[in-house]
């Protein structure tokens, strides 16, 4: 090995001692033990996707899940179709919807904050169950800013659940307080969409 290879390499050696170093001190100083509340919010693609890779994975240790969609109930989802085959008793999921023939154009809201309060029923009872491990409520941002449902009681089933449970929240427009009574925002951003140069959503890949 040359000199300036040596070099390089040693660089790079100091380089990753100290982001394992960074890492190891996070590790050591996360001795907390409980459940958590995420938020995935923005305008950009994967935040259902993100939810639902989670739901994979606490099923993949055997944990009871619930999952609650507000807006893309009556939507075929290529997710809720292969989770659907599963076993119960191996992997206890329950996949709940919003049941309407919800539109962008609605006019019934009447009838879409009934839904909502009902499909809301469901979930504030799995967030006071403590054999449930995780609890997703998929577009919530839209039942609440909609007024469909209210805030406040929402905000404290979500504070008051059991310790060891998360609970994960979708949906573009999330609203400072629902981001303060989470543990972890992620905002997903949007740079580029094949939708604006007129390509249909891919199924299998985005639904």
């Amino acid at each position: 090995m040359s000199e300036s290879e040596n070099s390089k390499q040693q660089r790079h050696k100091k380089r990753m001692q100290a982001r394992k170093e960074i890492v190891d001190s996070g590790i050591a100083n996360a001795l907390e033990e409980r459940g958590i509340a995420i938020v995935y919010t923005g305008d950009g693609k994967g935040k259902t996707t993100a939810a639902v890779g989670t739901v994979t994975r606490a099923l993949g240790y055997g944990y009871k899940v619930v999952v609650g969609q507000f807006i893309k109930g009556v939507w075929e989802c290529g997710e809720k179709n292969l989770l659907s085959q599963l076993d119960p008793e191996i992997y206890p999921l329950q996949w709940h919807e919003m049941g309407t023939d919800f539109t962008w154009e609605t006019q019934d809201f009447e009838a879409d904050k009934a839904a909502a309060l009902a499909l809301w029923e469901k979930l504030k009872a799995a967030l006071a169950d403590e054999s449930v491990y995780l609890v997703v409520m998929d577009e919530l941002t839209y039942a609440l800013n909609y007024k469909w449902l209210d805030k406040t009681e929402v905000v404290a089933a979500i504070q008051n659940r059991p310790r060891e449970q998360s609970v994960i929240i979708t949906g573009r427009g999330a609203k400072q307080y629902l981001m303060d009574v989470a543990d972890t925002v992620t905002e997903m951003k949007s740079h580029k969409h094949a939708f604006e140069n007129g390509v249909s959503a891919r199924k299998g890949v985005e639904w």
